[in-house]
């Protein structure tokens, strides 16, 4: 057996796939099992009762995670005079107005989050079949369509998450790094579904929280118990 399929099966053989665990104990296996040579990101998977093609269930949101992501941020700015200028103050990566939508609608594509004043979105608007694919148009519903540069630019380089409803009712996030203390990562996946739990919809019938299953890059993914979490919900 080749070495890395060896170290695969071993650290699979560290997860009791049949059972649920607490998230506590699932990030504590996560790291566990972690076998990569490189600082891998670790993500969490939550499935939701909801039927995302009906727009009343549709989960979007964004969050500032409690201890970040681990991960570096290209933030681009689209925005005019002053508000360019406190974009670039504020550590945006790249900031401009019409100029900045030419070099995009041109393929410029470095960058990880988009940034928009509202004055500039008729421009951005055309920008959609570049920005839309990758999910990076901005939008004010996850406050990425602002005045408020800064504290935007600030949030986005600090460790805030977008998070939206797949198709088959799932939502994807970065938690973290394995290197991040099980602490960080407990806290982070605690404060993403606990804010999937306040943006409940009310059309939303039956079981809400599905699944829950946490993973590294490359191991094995750890379900938690979505009935113990929900009870710590309700407790808090």
């Amino acid at each position: 057996m080749p070495k890395v399929a060896k170290k695969r099966a071993e650290v699979n053989a560290i997860v009791d796939q049949a059972r649920k665990y607490t998230v506590d104990e699932a990030v504590t296996l996560v790291k566990k099992a972690k076998y990569a040579k490189f600082d891998e990101t670790i993500d969490i998977a939550v499935r939701l009762g909801v039927n995302p093609k009906h727009a009343d269930q549709m989960v979007r949101g964004a969050l500032v995670l409690p201890h970040g992501t681990g991960q570096t941020v290209r933030v681009l700015v689209f925005a005019k005079g002053d508000k360019e200028r406190e974009a670039r103050e504020a550590g945006a990566d790249f900031a401009g107005s019409d100029d900045m939508v030419a070099k995009v609608a041109e393929g410029f594509l470095d960058y990880d989050r988009v940034i928009a004043t509202p004055d500039m979105m008729g421009a951005v608007g055309k920008l959609g079949r570049v920005l839309g694919p990758r999910g990076l148009m901005p939008n004010p519903k996850v406050g990425t369509v602002t005045f408020d540069i800064a504290n935007a630019v600030k949030e986005a380089k600090g460790g805030k998450i977008e998070y939206r409803v797949e198709k088959a009712g799932i939502v994807h996030a970065r938690i973290g790094k394995s290197s991040f203390t099980e602490k960080a990562l407990a806290e982070n996946a605690s404060a993403l579904m606990g804010a999937l739990v306040r943006q409940r919809p009310s059309t939303a019938k039956g079981t809400y929280l599905r699944s829950i299953t946490i993973s590294s890059t490359m191991g094995p993914g750890v379900k938690v118990d979505p009935a113990e979490f929900m009870g710590k919900v309700e407790e808090g």
